[in-house]
């Protein structure tokens, strides 16, 4: 169990770097831990395990022999923090989860804001159904995965409804059913909704999807086609025929999925190759004995980091949220390689093995990784180059004293005023940086529909206003280009509530269409200076385009969504007490929800299902006193 100390305060506060570590080491204990290295602003610089807190801090306080990177760290350290753990083992755990929460500077660490999509087969119904699942796994049943990306899993969704006939369907379009939908049609469903299945038949096909995610692919094939020559056999040819479309189907999820491995049936790999003071880490997934795709990562770190050091706590960041198959392959070792196994296979409860393969299939894989992951820096550092040629003509453009590392564009999205929405989208040096993206549901009840400047006052007044109260800490989320969509009027209202929040390190531009409104003949607006445009063939005006429009296209889609929402809404679903099946006797009754509205209490009374209690209720609601 980790235990968090009392900050160790030297006897003189205003010592620094050596000096100042060198007075923690005379109180430190001789046992594991993690410590903190902090700078004069508070901020963690740096985040480390060690066997021996004593012996690693006092490691710090010599003179020499570091390298230019530790030295640098040490002379901006004022503070540090130490927390002692029970194991060597339980600090590295500890380590990785500070790592990635705080991101020190010095540190290895890479963004990974979203978790893996899997493939879900339900058990808390008594006609499981298939589908696709993102986050923590509360649902009880058998999940398949994890998959590098939605697209993979849409794919196989497809191809297991058609290998397994199993539903897809949610519960409460399941009991609604009356007669099988398109899927059962198109053969990807088995229809159990409307008892063209029974309960014992459908739940051989949810045995079947099981062995199969258990990787007993081949036995379940094997099995389908002795089934399905048996029914030729007595010529049950149509029998014969669905087996036949199912084999078929499987023999397409397997062969979809690219290389699959026969020495084993789970693994996931990771392949770092290092360039330039770079790295990608290329991580492969491997679930029942078929490849479910990879990502990349590019983690960020110092330059004198080996790509052993740097592979070695990208992947102790990459598990602290997700459990660790029973196999890890590496493309090349890890500097406590037996340590982190120890690690892992605490987290998971169950054996986890690292292994770095020298020969055979699994340094094939590898190979193969290794190769993905060199190409895959090659382009990424070709898009830097170029991106980062593209900010610097922003900030010649401008009048920016450097290039800008966080551009924020705003447009509003609405049709007549309705269903009005703000949209915010972030670019930078990587380029458009999605998971910063953020929607605005306009709220001011006076705005006058279709009020586009008012609009864009109430959004820019809730991200500045916001931004304005936050500590320095969130400093790099601070913008330093703000983009409006929008021409002088717009810029006017930008520059007033800049104004009203005291808003000064932001610079501010707004961009419009010509006359014509036709691309290429945009006008640049900023405070105090005349409108301008730049030549067609400008690269730097290609990438305000292409800015302009991505939040363009994010507005438009947010808006589309939530009106989308509105029109589907039932007013029925507002009422309590009134569920699935009594929303479906009422609307079946009626014929529709304004039906509802307009009917008496005498003829609510008379709907199957409905009390009196509930019928009051539900006149009373559309019919609300005074």
């Amino acid at each position: 169990m980790a235990n968090e100390d009392d900050t160790i305060e030297p006897a003189d506060a205003a010592l620094t770097g050596i000096a100042r570590i060198a007075a923690y080491v005379k109180t430190l204990p001789d046992a594991p831990g993690v410590y903190r290295m902090l700078d004069a602003k508070g901020d963690v610089l740096y985040v480390g395990k060690a066997k021996s807190l004593k012996k690693r801090v006092a490691s710090y306080a010599k003179s020499g022999g570091h390298t230019e990177r530790i030295a640098r760290m040490i002379c901006e350290t004022v503070e540090m923090l130490f927390v002692t753990t029970a194991s060597e083992t339980e600090a590295l755990l500890l380590e990785s989860n500070l790592i990635k929460r705080l991101k020190p500077r010095y540190n290895v660490s890479f963004r990974d804001d979203k978790s893996f999509p899997n493939i879900l087969v339900r058990q808390d119904h008594a006609f499981p159904q298939l589908l696709k699942h993102r986050g923590a796994k509360t649902a009880k049943g058998i999940y398949f995965g994890p998959f590098a990306n939605t697209g993979a899993v849409n794919r196989t969704l497809n191809t297991l409804q058609r290998a397994f006939l199993l539903r897809s369907c949610s519960d409460s379009v399941f009991e609604s059913r009356t007669r099988p939908c398109l899927l059962f049609q198109i053969k990807r469903c088995a229809a159990p909704c409307v008892g063209r299945i029974d309960e014992a038949a459908y739940q051989e096909l949810v045995d079947e999807a099981e062995r199969f995610l258990a990787g007993k692919s081949r036995a379940v094939q094997a099995q389908l086609v002795k089934d399905m020559e048996a029914a030729a056999e007595t010529l049950d040819f149509e029998r014969a025929a669905r087996l036949r479309d199912r084999v078929r189907a499987m023999n397409q999820v397997q062969s979809v999925q690219g290389i699959n491995p026969s020495g084993f049936a789970e693994a996931d790999l990771f392949a770092a190759f290092n360039q330039g003071g770079e790295t990608c880490v290329q991580v492969f997934f491997f679930r029942a004995g078929q490849n479910w795709g990879n990502r990349p990562y590019f983690p960020r770190h110092t330059a004198e980091l080996s790509t052993g050091e740097v592979l070695e706590a990208f992947i102790g960041q990459f598990y602290d949220e997700r459990l660790a198959p029973s196999l890890i392959l590496l493309s090349e070792d890890i500097p406590n390689r037996e340590l982190l196994a120890e690690a892992l296979t605490l987290r998971a409860e169950r054996k986890v093995q690292i292994a770095v393969p020298e020969r055979g299939e699994k340094r094939d894989l590898v190979e193969m990784a290794l190769t993905n992951a060199r190409e895959q820096l090659g382009r990424r550092m070709a898009e830097n180059a170029a991106q980062r040629e593209l900010l610097d003509g922003v900030a010649e453009v401008f009048g920016l004293d450097t290039p800008p590392k966080r551009i924020e564009v705003y447009d509003n999205s609405h049709i007549q005023g309705g269903h009005a929405v703000g949209g915010m989208i972030v670019a930078g040096p990587d380029g458009f940086e999605k998971g910063e993206y953020r929607k605005f549901n306009i709220k001011t009840a006076e705005l006058t529909p279709g009020d586009d400047y008012a609009m864009m006052r109430e959004v820019l007044t809730r991200r500045f206003s916001r931004l304005m109260k936050e500590d320095e800490d969130t400093k790099a989320k601070r913008p330093d280009v703000a983009l409006i969509d929008g021409g002088p009027g717009q810029l006017a209202v930008a520059c007033q509530v800049f104004a009203d929040l005291g808003v000064e390190d932001v610079a501010l531009v707004a961009i419009s269409k010509g006359a014509e409104r036709d691309a290429g003949y945009e006008h640049l607006h900023q405070p105090g200076k005349p409108p301008f445009r730049l030549d067609q063939k400008s690269p730097v005006l290609y990438y305000l385009q292409r800015l302009r429009d991505e939040a363009h296209r994010f507005a438009i889609g947010s808006h589309r969504k939530k009106r989308s929402k509105a029109i589907g809404a039932n007013p029925l679903d507002e009422i309590a007490g009134v569920g699935a099946s009594r929303k479906r006797a009422l609307l079946q009754h009626f014929g529709s929800a304004r039906a509802v509205a307009g009917a008496s209490l005498a003829d609510i009374e008379s709907v199957s299902g409905v009390s009196g209690t509930l019928a009051k209720k539900i006149y009373d609601f559309f019919h609300p006193a005074g």
